[in-house]
Parts: structure tokens; sequence; C-alpha cells
């Protein structure tokens, strides 16, 4: 396992080449595995320039935040947020974060007899765009499922699990479509409030203004909070405190990440912010929380 500092907050996983010539050949491994995986928050000059013969494995790069571009059989792509990528493999390629508004990324090298297949049609920007059904925060929550088992160790349960999750994750962005239909009839219900409380989940990584969620649902912000607190007995902002940090006793409690790799990812930039608003809610600091036993 190895990781490579650059960017605060940042995490990857390399598989070492023993265990991806092995997948070469093994039954399962060889339809589809992951040799490189990781998460670059804000990647200010984070930039990257392969040869063909460098490019080993097909390339996946989903922006959250921010704004980056890549350059491929010379066209240069702009990327924004909610937009992702595949680079094919064995194709010279640039690619790079916007100097001025740096993205956040998931990314993941892959390869396999199918991985042509997933990365297919998807050499230029697509489009993630939230919405009521985009289910985007279950597929980041996957995204964290494959790393976290990788990062226990490289067992082959641990791989054979990881390349499970990596099918759904990438068959995810191949069906987009029926990914989202899959759950539209349930959410056909949900009125203005849970669009409201699926829009926090989808952005919970932003720095979200009431007059964010009042845009979102076509209120005024006064409006919005009256029927919010009516429907939740909070206000929306104090809703989003609380959906903020029950995401991060999730990571504490299922992830070896640091408290500042987790505050960019529930939306907080300062650490000792977080905590003093972690130890509000919960009456424990974060370090308190994560040592408790549970279950």
């Amino acid at each position: 396992m190895a990781k490579k500092e650059g960017f605060k907050g940042e995490r990857a996983i390399i598989i070492p080449s023993s265990i991806i010539n092995n997948l070469r050949t093994d039954f399962f491994g060889k339809d589809l595995h992951i040799t490189h995986i990781g998460y670059y928050p804000q990647a200010y000059l984070h930039f990257r320039e392969r040869k063909k013969e460098e490019v080993l494995q097909f390339i996946l790069i989903y922006c959250i935040d921010g704004e980056g571009w890549f350059e491929l059989n010379g066209k240069r792509e702009q990327v924004n947020e909610h937009q992702f990528f595949i680079l094919p493999k064995g194709k010279e390629h640039k690619y790079g974060s916007n100097k001025s508004k740096p993205w956040t990324i998931y990314w993941m090298h892959f390869d396999g007899e199918k991985a042509a297949f997933f990365a297919d049609g998807f050499d230029h920007p697509t489009n993630i765009s939230p919405n009521v059904n985009s289910r985007i925060e279950e597929r980041l929550q996957l995204f964290e499922e494959i790393y976290t088992t990788l990062s226990k160790g490289f067992s082959t349960n641990n791989i054979y699990y990881s390349i499970t999750s990596l099918f759904h994750f990438l068959g995810s962005m191949k069906f987009l479509g029926e990914y989202r239909e899959s759950v539209e009839s349930t959410k056909k219900q949900l009125d203005v409030i849970d669009e409201v409380i699926h829009f926090m989940h989808e952005n919970i990584e932003k720095k979200l203004t009431l007059a964010d969620m009042a845009k979102e649902a076509k209120l005024s912000a006064s409006h919005l909070s009256l029927l919010f607190h009516k429907k939740t007995d909070y206000s929306p902002l104090r809703y989003l405190t609380h959906l903020r940090i029950q995401k991060a006793c999730h990571f504490l409690d299922f992830t070896d990440m640091k408290i500042i790799q987790i505050c960019p990812k529930i939306g907080y930039e300062d650490a000792f912010y977080f905590t003093r608003i972690f130890k509000q809610t919960m009456g424990m600091s974060p370090t308190e929380y994560r040592a408790q036993k549970k279950g």
C-alpha cells in the first residue's frame, strides 16, 4: 500500500504490482480490477501528463467540486463539478486542476477484460447533475466502501469484494438512467422538504447557505424555514449540521481517516471549528467518539 503526499486531506492506495499480475489471470479479477484509487480535495496545482506507453489502465476522474481540464487526442476539455470522464488505456493525455477554482476529485485506475466496456463513450466530460433521483451520495458511499475495504489490506476476500463493488460503481455511471430510475418510484411522493433534505445529502461537502436551499426549493428563505421547522422541528441549517455530524460519525466508525481528512468531506474547512460543533452535538470530541466501543 502506498500513499503520496501532496494535497491536504488527500488519500490514495496503490495495489502492489505482484497482486495486479495475479489478477490479470485470476478467474474473477481478470474481468475487472482496480490498480489505484484515491480522493484529492481542492487539489491546487494538480497536474498529470502521461505518454501512451505509460497509460497501462483506464483512468476515471469524478469531479464533485471546483473545475479542471484534460487533453486527449489533441483536444482540450473543460471539466466542471458533477462531471466525470474516463481516459482510455494506451493513449497519451494530460489533465489538471483549475488554479483559481481547484477541483475536488474521486479517482481510480482500473483494468481488465471488461474495463473497455465500462469506459466506452466517456472520453469526454459527462454530467451527473444533482436532482431528487440522482443518488450521488449513495455512489460516493460505494466509492468509500471500495476504498475502505482495500485500506484494510489486500487479502483475497478484500480484493474480490472491491471488484464486486467496482462493477456496481461503474455500472451506476454506465447505466445512469437505470441507476436513478431504480428508486424513482419511491421518490415520487417526496414533498418540497424531502427534496431539500435530499439536496443537503447530495451537496454535503459544500458550503450550503439558506439561500442555496431556498433557491433549490423555489421558495423564499423565510417560507422554507417555516415549512422546514414545521416538518422537522429544526431550522434548515441546524438540520444540515446534524446530517454533517452523522456522516462524520460514519467516517469515524468505519474508516481510519484523520479529522483533517473528514472535514472537507462534510463541508468544514476548519478542523477546530468542526471539533467544537461535533462536541456540541454529540457531547464528546471526535477522538473520544472514535474510542468508544460500539455495537
